[in-house]
């Protein structure tokens, strides 16, 4: 079942924002997911004012977290021992209002009129509600929330209430900590969901409370890490708060006034927050104690305090530089322009202001898979903020620069060199408690590589490859040399490893992995580099030529591992209502069986792009294109993006259409959790490296193009080798320009077009339409369909 397109009435098409005008009970949790705000560092969902409308509402700060003590039924020598989990952060948005003694209330109340707006242009979230109260009155409220972006920890929040008669308004301002309040555990049946702590999480570190302003921190039991709150109210009456309370879990500021028709009660909400860990020096120069470091949190987030005003204005200023550099237009097709911006948006409430730090999984929009950092961020993300805010690519890769000494301790521990990042973690420390799907996706290295390598190329930071680019690279390649070894046929292998398709784990000579591993070997036997030594370069050159890449002559098809080719294929007559697998199969059921989650060997030929024939990669994508699931939400824009280079524009259409409204029409079911980050890359990945063609790191900017005939036209802008590039696709044509820097040479279809301030034509012939492969499909042995049709 669709959410958004299921009903245009609920909600309206508009291409620069996401519009709600009716309210229908039951999807509130997904909703507080797509209305949520964010800038990287802080988040909100998008949640209404009153906690009984609310489902899963909650406020995120990125990298505050908790630790706990992971219990393994049978613990081994180098299991993960630690886990850790984003923090709910104390929660503002909350306010209770009473009308002339009634709670107003979406479930309860008389709703004569609703609509609230996401404005992606300004970052502003709106709710208008029109209420028919018991007292006869008809009350409107409306509340305007905004988060900063040079004030980074700031949250502005604006209620207006007025009547069309006297009315009596009883208005409580609430932040409370939800992290310790009761919450169901959902994660035992869906581990996509984050778990619940046993124990108490924050401990009250401070409670202050005067004249309509709050002072609150607290402090996590176990990783010893403080947030403080600061909130001060600001309304247009003469009236003094009624009261101010602060306590351990709950502060809260009351109005109680009379309101005329016509006349508008204005409350505005400052909020600011400071994070640090215990005894902090950077707070005040010296090592404090715990209660002064707390202190001086609280000072810090007070003094982060801006107007409402003042953050809007910030917020505008933002997304008006956003949409210059990021904006993807669509010509003929709002509704895909509608989810397009929408998903452009969350990649920028992911990223923007994050400073160095990693992209969550979820970004700020919600506690979906614990708030961790996985590969996604490079491989998924980074494309895109490489092309659009080089610096922030940078800072990304600075952030996992820092975490180079815990995986250098990592790789130790499992045996091998250079360094092993984690697969999934908050503070650097691998937090996978099923190593088959964790840390034998030794890839994530790879991931890091490919991202350092790409955002040199984009960028021509030369300085970021001598480095801390130059680090990443060599130390990431040393593990590669140590994990695999050269068999009796003289090739490299690797063994022991899981690629991105988590349905096969464990397996020998995984293609993706082989693939990127020969890539990493490479780029860092390429750098001129004093910590390489020429034995070193001529190790990692060798090992990159004869790396193992596993092929089925019969098939003619590169197998996504040396024994995929041989497992049962699974059974397709399994109900939809059996998807995911997951959730539904035990792995050593999925792991015997021909059945992906996600692109894999795809997936490793459109990074790997110039080390594979166009027949290859046809091939390729009609085998496992049939047998993926779609199960993880990776898959369908990589998938998408192959279709479109092997010339299946159409299926490439219905992929790109899957990406575009995963979390708008909620189609894993699983929304709630937060924005799937890293699908929203992938569905600017798809235009513009799919529809556009567009490919990286070889010799030129390289571009060929595959517009759907019902589209009129795409255009995008890359930031590219300091320039601004512009490129327009229209029905048989593409039109480049440098608009700022110096000219540059692209290669479309392979001719080599001089690009400069003026606009560049390039006629473009329609693309061959290929035959599609066919392949012996044995029957399922898994079901008795195999039995009946042989009967």
């Amino acid at each position: 079942m669709t959410l958004v397109t299921a009903d245009r009435h609920r909600f309206p098409l508009d291409e620069w924002a996401l519009v709600e005008a009716s309210h229908v009970p039951g999807t509130e949790g997904t909703l507080e997911t797509l209305f949520s705000l964010g800038n990287g560092h802080l988040g909100i969902r998008g949640a209404h004012m009153a906690e009984s409308d609310g489902a899963l509402p909650g406020t995120f700060l990125n990298g505050f977290h908790e630790t706990f003590d992971i219990r393994h039924a049978e613990s081994a020598y180098g299991f993960a021992k630690q886990g850790q989990r984003i923090l709910y952060v104390p929660d503002a948005h909350e306010t209770v209002v009473r009308v002339d003694g009634e709670q107003l209330s979406l479930a309860s109340s008389e709703v004569a009129d609703f609509q609230r707006r996401l404005d992606f242009r300004t970052g502003v979230y709106e709710s208008t509600i029109v209420w028919q109260c018991l007292s006869g009155a008809r009350v409107t409220t409306r509340e305007r929330r905004v988060i900063g972006a040079a004030s980074r920890a700031s949250l502005g929040i604006e209620l207006e209430i007025s009547a069309d008669r006297r009315i009596v308004a009883d208005v409580a301002s609430v932040v409370v900590n939800r992290q310790d309040q009761p919450r169901d555990d959902h994660s035992d049946h869906d581990p996509r969901r984050a778990g619940r702590h046993a124990g108490r999480v924050l401990d009250s570190a401070l409670a202050e409370g005067a004249n309509g302003n709050l002072r609150l921190a607290w402090t996590t039991v176990a990783s010893r890490q403080h947030v403080a709150v600061a909130v001060d109210h600001v309304a247009n009456t003469p009236m003094p708060p009624f009261s101010t309370e602060a306590e351990a879990d709950r502060g809260s500021v009351r109005y109680v006034l009379p309101i005329d028709p016509h006349e508008t009660f204005r409350l505005e909400k400052r909020v600011s927050y400071a994070v640090g860990a215990e005894n902090a020096p950077d707070l005040a120069g010296d090592a404090l104690e715990p209660t002064g470091c707390v202190s001086a949190l609280a000072e810090a987030a007070a003094a982060s305090l801006r107007t409402f005003d003042e953050l809007l204005e910030e917020s505008r200023a933002r997304f008006e530089r956003y949409w210059a550099a990021a904006d993807i237009k669509i010509g003929g097709s709002p509704e895909l322009q509608q989810a397009v911006r929408w998903n452009l948006f969350q990649l920028a409430q992911a990223t923007s202001h994050a400073g160095v730090a990693g992209v969550p999984a979820k970004g700020v929009t919600g506690s979906g898979y614990e708030g961790h950092y996985f590969w996604d961020q490079e491989i998924y993300v980074l494309p895109y903020l490489t092309y659009t805010d080089p610096e922030a690519a940078r800072q990304v890769l600075q952030f996992r620069h820092e975490m180079l000494p815990a995986a250098a301790a990592r790789a130790s521990e499992l045996n091998v060199d250079g360094v092993l990042f984690p697969w999934r973690t908050i503070n650097g420390q691998e937090a996978s408690a099923y190593y088959a799907a964790g840390t034998a996706q030794f890839h994530i290295n790879a991931a890091i590589a490919y991202a350092a390598a790409r955002y040199a190329w984009a960028s021509g930071d030369q300085e970021f490859l001598g480095g801390i680019g130059g680090e990443l690279l060599i130390e990431t390649a040393r593990m590669w040399a140590s994990l695999g070894f050269f068999g009796k046929n003289g090739q490299f292998h690797i063994h022991g490893v899981t690629g991105p398709d988590e349905y096969t784990a464990v397996v020998n000579d995984n293609l993706y992995t082989n693939v990127m591993a020969r890539f990493n070997l490479r780029a860092a036997a390429s750098l001129a580099h004093p910590a390489v030594s020429d034995t070193e370069r001529l190790l990692w050159s060798h090992i990159a030529e004869r790396m193992a890449l596993p092929y089925d002559p019969d098939m003619r098809v590169h197998a996504q591992d040396n024994d995929f080719m041989t497992l049962e294929p699974w059974d397709w007559e399994t109900p939809r209502s059996q998807y995911p697998l997951l959730l539904h199969f035990h792995p050593l059921v999925i792991y015997r069986h021909q059945v992906l989650k996600q692109a894999d060997a795809v997936l490793a030929m459109l990074l790997q792009w110039q080390d594979f024939t166009a027949e290859e990669k046809q091939r390729a994508f009609d085998f496992y294109d049939p047998i993926t699931t779609g199960d993880s939400t990776l898959s369908a824009c990589v998938q998408g993006i192959m279709a479109a280079e092997v010339g299946y524009t159409p299926e490439a259409v219905r992929h790109f259409n899957t990406a575009a409204f995963i979390d708008l029409d909620n189609l894993h079911e699983n929304t709630i959790d937060g924005v799937h980050t890293a699908s929203a890359g992938g569905v600017w990945a798809a235009l513009v490296n799919g529809f556009a063609g567009f490919r990286d790191q070889g010799p030129l900017p390289y571009f060929d193009p595959r517009l759907p005939e019902d589209w009129e036209s795409l255009e995008f802008r890359l930031q590219l080798q300091g320039r601004s590039l512009r490129a327009r696709l229209t029905q048989g044509q593409l039109e480049l320009q440098v608009e700022a820097g110096e000219s540059l040479d692209v290669s479309v279809r392979g001719g080599i077009v001089a690009v400069g301030s003026e606009p560049v034509a390039v006629e473009l012939a329609a693309p061959p339409s290929p035959e599609p492969s066919v392949f012996p499909r044995p029957f399922p042995t898994a079901g008795l369909s195999a039995l009946s049709s042989l009967s």
